[in-house]
């Protein structure tokens, strides 16, 4: 499944008017079988989602972000690239 880098903007503190658990929850809700949201980096202002999917599309990923109501800014194929496994430590 390919893997992608979905960077979100906000004009507030994503955080503010809502419950974190409860937003999360409501958005792995909304997201269908073939998008699995991974994990997601904040910025410091928290007014910036980087969050980590697998989808087969970046248009699977805009549906499902309507479905939750959350913006896309840009969206970007990844690989994982882990620097750990070129040394034996």
């Amino acid at each position: 499944m390919p893997r992608y880098l979905v960077e979100r903007q906000f004009h507030e503190d994503w955080h503010a008017g809502g419950d974190l658990e409860e937003r999360c929850l409501h958005i792995l809700e909304r997201n269908r079988e073939d998008v699995t949201w991974l994990h997601s980096y904040v910025s410091e202002d928290r007014r910036r989602l980087f969050c980590v999917y697998d989808a087969p599309s970046p248009e699977a990923i805009r549906r499902s972000a309507v479905r939750s109501g959350l913006p896309v800014d840009w969206i970007t194929s990844v690989r994982v690239l882990d620097p750990y496994q070129y040394f034996d430590l």
